[in-house]
């Protein structure tokens, strides 16, 4: 991952340049910024490239392409050359397919029995496969409902490893399958399940360690996605499992320090949003929080710098300026001042869901509707710029952006838009 991320810079360091629809760019372009894990290149919703422009309309967003597929709530995950996408098909088999990001065009696809039925409380939303693959540059690795993980060449689809956590390590089968999106870092991958946190090394899929398992089964391994920081010098992987939030130690597996979360049924869903030296989280049916973390020497304490009675829900927020931007349970965006969460302001309802993604002073939002939202990072007021629909079946699967173009994952398809160039520059975050 280090240095895919090495490459990765380089490449923001030229100037995107652009072709006309549907054109490959020239041999000597730096390939664009790809979306490799959930959330973007830095797991926090955060997107560079070109300066997004201020409508969603035709002539400002324009449609490249558009495959039929089975349903999924996985992200597409985008390569300077590939699309990658989960589905569920016939309810019983899951499916990972490679794509040409330029044409659609299928380059491959490998499946495997893997499907279950979720409880009977959560079977609206359906049984297809929910947890976004990550990317290292040359490596797929996709969480499967079964608690499995595998590991397939990129460029190939050629199968590297797999591990069965319920076989491996005699957890019960998640009610929900595996929700959590892995994490690759160096040479390890992290993920929340077989009931616990885990480490893998990522060329044999071996189980370094696991930590934060003893928490009485509520329904199997946790649902949100752990990401990695670095808090009062101490890099540190945050996770929020179904009951704690918590810093563990990458190296070791030791905790550093821990928080209870209350939720309904233990649904801490979204994943946590560090903010310098304190982290921001909010749980089904119960509140936000902001906690702060101290540390002296080698002890690190944490604590409740505030609470707010807004209930998110699924949906992880990005952070602009200061304040926090979130879709709650009950359909609304609010924004929260994170020096003190003060509520700044609250939307009419939406869908049920929203992925979030922030460029300067724009918030590009796909709601589960299938409608796309463009809002201005705006703590005075909620400023809805535009909107457009762009699927008329749900769109659970969280937004990818790489360079101008888009790729929305709708539940039975995977389409692909592209940005025209604006001159309007980009605001400071």
């Amino acid at each position: 991952m280090k240095r895919y991320a090495q490459v990765f810079v380089v490449a923001l360091i030229f100037t995107f340049s652009a072709a006309v629809h549907g054109t490959a760019p020239a041999a000597d372009t730096p390939p664009t910024p790809p979306w490799p894990q959930w959330r973007g290149p830095t797991r926090d919703g955060q997107v560079t490239g070109p300066t997004w422009p201020d409508s969603l309309q035709e002539g400002s967003l324009e449609s490249l392409w558009r495959i039929p597929l089975g349903p999924s709530y996985s992200g597409p995950i985008v390569s300077d050359e590939l699309v990658f996408t989960t589905a569920t098909k016939n309810k019983e088999i899951e499916v990972v397919s490679a794509f040409d990001r330029r044409t659609g065009k299928n380059r491959w696809s490998r499946e495997w029995p893997g499907a279950i039925s979720v409880p009977f409380f959560a079977k609206s939303s359906g049984d297809w496969i929910r947890s976004t693959p990550a990317y290292d540059g040359e490596c797929l690795y996709v969480a499967g409902m079964r608690d499995v993980l595998v590991c397939l060449v990129a460029k190939t689809g050629q199968e590297r490893w797999r591990v069965d956590f319920v076989k491996e390590v005699k957890s019960p089968l998640p009610d929900f399958g595996f929700v959590c999106s892995p994490m690759v870092d160096g040479d390890f991958v992290y993920v929340q399940a077989g009931g616990a946190v885990a480490k893998l090394d990522k060329q044999t899929g071996a189980i370094i360690w696991r930590t934060l398992g003893d928490e009485g089964g509520l329904f199997g391994s946790a649902f949100s996605s752990p990401i990695l920081a670095e808090l009062l010098g101490k890099r540190q992987l945050i996770v929020q499992t179904r009951q704690k939030l918590a810093g563990v130690d990458p190296q070791s597996g030791d905790v550093l320090w821990s928080q209870v979360v209350p939720s309904f049924r233990g649904m801490n869903i979204l994943t946590p949003v560090v903010v310098g030296d304190a982290i921001f989280t909010s749980s089904y049916q119960n509140k936000s929080w902001l906690y702060r973390i101290a540390r002296e020497e080698d002890r690190f304490t944490v604590a409740e710098a505030w609470s707010n009675k807004a209930q998110g829900y699924m949906s992880t927020p990005v952070v602009v300026g200061g304040y926090a931007y979130l879709h709650l349970g009950n359909q609304r965006f609010i924004c929260i001042n994170l020096q003190n969460g003060e509520r700044m302001w609250t939307s009419p309802p939406f869908g049920k869901y929203a992925s979030l993604v922030a460029q300067g002073d724009r918030i590009l939002a796909l709601d589960q509707q299938g409608v796309l939202l463009l809002i201005k990072a705006n703590p005075e007021k909620f400023e809805l710029l535009d909107s457009r629909k762009v699927s008329e079946a749900d769109t659970w699967a969280h937004l990818a952006i790489s360079g101008d173009e888009i790729f929305v994952r709708e539940l039975e398809a995977l389409a692909a838009y592209r940005w025209r160039r604006v001159p309007r520059p980009s605001q400071p975050r």
